[in-house]
């Protein structure tokens, strides 16, 4: 015992050394300093570096256990840098933020078919509580991180604050707005996808990709493992619990099911597509907090879900890139052809879809939040007459979109909101039976976040989205620059506010507040705050 107590001691003061703690209100720091470097080594005997330099994260917060996650890595760009071999990972959860009261520990192995990455489900929570983690390997301690449980299903809970979040293509900007996410009044980030991109070394780039496309599992996991040592990154994984979902870049740009969109390359064939897929869905799994059920077979990937906050808001986590059909009229932006009206096409699948409907239906949530990808409400790029969509969003699947506005007039669940991304700019939007009819019955509100980094800066507003609004007055608000959107929930309203970055091409932009929006309990049109 006192060997054990004398090594915990020993353990703090490494802890005190190296790393900045999580507070109870917010994120004060989380660094992994390079001075201490030759002594780990030296310390743990079988690192060449320190091993936890991907951070640490949570995710999949139910009301009593949450999932926890980390990576072994002393080399993160060059396959991780580990043995071939299993390594035993001890973790424990305190409810204090200097690790003293110890509520639950165990130990994990890493192993090398997961790129020693580690996720600890972590039973006998209490619910609606605030935790504090950290994974130990040797003498050498993870960051500790902060996570927080899901209140009870059913119970009363009279605010929720969370953050949407999406895009972040590492060549094109910093990750800034990370910084502050870490340190607002929130419970939840909920990441609708374009986690990493899968592109080569562009030309002009704030910061350099690491390697050509990426194609094969190794490049995938050199990848997330870029992204993941992004300081900002890294600081909002540890502050709070995310949930996640891919869009399409975390594969290949477009791409629907087994259908690649690059018609000239091998993956062109369906089959070899799906080994990249395969890769790449592999590779996502290692590097997020998702609950075991979630783990792959081959291409395939079990990522629609459903998750319960109290009685406020259910969150239904869809997956529009692995059930679609291929996007009709050859993708791109362009008037609509007759395959956009199939009843066949689906951009959930059928099986995704019935589950949708079902949830909705059996709800008792305040809220019900559709935590998808592409924006649903119709956005028709042409100013005067005539009409272009992009193939690539719900605009383009008619059916599937009129199913589901026809369901949510006819059954009415309880305040539906979809939250989006994928477009790069903000956007709130009322949901309609009939775009083309503006007195049309309002079924439903979508608010659509911005990207954190991918396309550079942005502007506030461009002529061409100016000159194409009139036509769409379902549209209650745009803006083309980066940041989050923060969501504050209580019994009688959702309130949205769309948090902008004055620039991400440089690592000191600033935060503001460019607009709010809310929604009152039992009325989904959208109204400025």
């Amino acid at each position: 015992m006192a060997d054990y107590l004398n090594f915990e001691r020993f353990l703090r003061n490494r802890i005190k050394r190296r790393n900045l703690i999580i507070g109870a209100g917010a994120l004060t720091g989380l660094a992994v300093t390079s001075q201490f470097s030759h002594q780990r080594a030296i310390a743990t005997g079988r690192f060449s570096d320190y091993p936890f330099k991907l951070g640490v994260a949570s995710g999949e917060p139910y009301a009593t256990s949450v999932v926890l996650w980390t990576r072994l890595a002393p080399e993160p760009l060059n396959g991780g840098g580990m043995p071939p071999y299993n390594v035993p990972v001890r973790w424990r959860v305190a409810t204090d933020s200097k690790m003293r009261r110890i509520v639950a520990r165990g130990s994990e192995f890493a192993t090398p078919e997961l790129a020693h990455s580690i996720r600890v489900v972590v039973e006998g929570l209490e619910p609606n509580t605030w935790y504090w983690y950290q994974f130990i390997v040797g003498r050498d301690a993870s960051p500790i991180g902060r996570t927080r449980t899901a209140p009870l299903p059913g119970s009363y809970l009279n605010q929720f604050n969370f953050a949407v979040v999406s895009c972040q293509n590492y060549q094109q900007g910093y990750y800034t707005a990370y910084k502050y996410l870490a340190q607002d009044d929130l419970s939840l980030v909920v990441h609708t996808g374009d986690y990493i991109y899968e592109g080569g070394i562009g030309n002009n780039t704030v910061r350099p990709h690491n390697s050509p496309k990426i194609v094969t599992l190794e490049d995938y996991r050199n990848r997330h493992a870029l992204y993941k040592t992004d300081a900002d990154l890294q600081a909002a994984h540890a502050a709070l619990p995310w949930i996640v979902t891919w869009d399409d870049h975390e594969v290949e740009n477009n791409y629907a099911n087994d259908i690649s969109q690059l018609d000239n390359e091998p993956d062109a064939d369906p089959a070899i597509f799906l080994e990249r897929r395969a890769a790449a869905y592999q590779a996502y799994y290692e590097h997020m907090p998702l609950r075991p059920f979630s783990r792959p077979t081959g291409p395939d990937m079990q990522l629609f879900r459903r998750l319960s906050f109290g009685n406020l808001a259910t969150f239904h986590v869809l997956d529009t890139r692995q059930y679609r059909t291929d996007q009709p009229c050859g993708d791109g932006i362009k008037e609509r052809c007759p395959e956009v009206f199939d009843p066949q096409a689906t951009i959930l699948g059928q099986e995704q879809e019935s589950w949708l409907y079902q949830g909705l239906d059996s709800s008792q949530a305040k809220w019900n939040v559709l935590a998808q990808q592409v924006p649903i409400a119709q956005r028709d790029f042409l100013p005067g007459e005539g009409q272009t969509f992009s193939m690539d969003k719900w605009d383009a699947y008619v059916a599937s979109r009129d199913r589901l506005m026809n369901f949510l007039q006819q059954r009415q669940p309880s305040n539906p909101v979809s939250l989006a991304g994928d477009v790069h700019s903000n956007w709130a939007m009322n949901l309609k039976v009939n775009f083309d009819q503006p007195e049309s019955a309002t079924v439903g509100s979508e608010f659509v976040c911005t990207s954190i980094s991918s396309g550079g800066d942005g502007v506030d507003m461009n002529p061409t989205v100016a000159a194409y609004l009139p036509d769409n007055p379902h549209i209650k608000f745009y803006n083309g620059q980066r940041g989050y959107v923060r969501c504050s929930l209580t019994p009688t309203n959702w309130k949205t506010d769309y948090l902008v970055m004055s620039n991400v091409t440089t690592p000191f932009g600033t935060l503001s507040k460019r607009a709010s929006f809310v929604v009152e309990d039992g009325n989904p049109e959208i109204q400025q705050a």
